[in-house]
C-alpha cells in the first residue's frame, strides 16, 4: 500500500517495455513489479525504478516489510552487477593497452 501523498510512486501501475538483455524479447514490467523473467529465455529482467526505496525515510511503512526487502535485495544485486561489469570494462582496457 502506498502512502497519501508519496510523490514517489504512482497511484496507478504504470508499464514499461524492456529489452531482454539475452535474447533481445521485449519484455513488459509494471511499476510494481521487481523482477520479470523474459517469456521467450527466462533471463531476469529487474525493474529500475526502485530508487525511492533506497532512499525514502518512508519506503518500509509505504511498500510493506517484505516488499521493502525484497526490493532491496534487488537492488543490491544490480549494485554488485554494475560494479562486476565496471571491473571487467577496466580489466578488459588494461589487457588492449587502452587507456
Amino acid at each position: 500500500m502506498v502512502l497519501d501523498g508519496c510523490q514517489g510512486k504512482p497511484r496507478t501501475p504504470t508499464l514499461e517495455e524492456k529489452r531482454c538483455p539475452r535474447c533481445g524479447a521485449i519484455v513488459e514490467v509494471f511499476s510494481t513489479d521487481t523482477e520479470v523473467a523474459c517469456d521467450r529465455c527466462g533471463q531476469v529482467v529487474y525493474n529500475d525504478a526502485l530508487s525511492c526505496v533506497q532512499w525514502c525515510e518512508y519506503a518500509r511503512k509505504c511498500v510493506g516489510d517484505e516488499m521493502y526487502e525484497h526490493m532491496m535485495e534487488v537492488a543490491r544485486r544490480q549494485k554488485e552487477r554494475a560494479q562486476a561489469e565496471r571491473a571487467a570494462r577496466r580489466e578488459a582496457k588494461l589487457r588492449s593497452g587502452r587507456p
